[in-house]
């Protein structure tokens, strides 16, 4: 099911899903309960400098954030932003994909072994987390 399911997986730029798309993911109160440092109401302003702000991710650093779609729908964004020498890897589901997030790690975390910028990748679980062990569970995500 998980390489099936993979195989639907589509990373793009922020820059291609329509901003009012954005604002309702990001203003579902399902999502905000995960994302302790949301504290600004969305709305096309704050899309338009989010996204700003994740181009010039990717303009400085040839990497960032991506817009995640399944069966070409958009389920999300994450993806990997350098904050100093380290690269943190996050993903923000729409409510109805948090089931994906395994499988969308599994597939990131297999390009960030195959990009040579990355030798090691910092994951930040939210406190909401109920079970943060079943995040990775039946998920192999790092081998040598």
């Amino acid at each position: 099911m998980a390489n099936s399911l993979e195989r639907h997986l589509t990373f793009a730029r922020l820059s291609d899903i329509s901003p009012d798309e954005i604002i309702a993911h990001m203003s579902d109160p399902r999502v905000a309960e995960h994302m302790p440092l949301l504290t600004f109401k969305w709305e096309h302003d704050a899309v338009t400098k989010f996204i700003a702000a994740k181009e010039e991710y990717w303009r400085r650093d040839g990497l960032g954030h991506w817009a995640i779609s399944c069966h070409g729908r958009y389920v999300g964004w994450g993806g990997f932003q350098k904050e100093g020498d380290e690269w943190d890897y996050g993903l923000v589901l729409k409510p109805e994909s948090f089931g994906l997030g395994a499988v969308i790690s599994k597939k990131a975390i297999a390009f960030a072994m195959a990009d040579t910028r990355i030798p090691l990748v910092t994951f930040l679980l939210p406190p909401s987390r109920k079970n943060p062990k079943r995040t990775f569970k039946d998920t192999t995500l790092y081998h040598h």
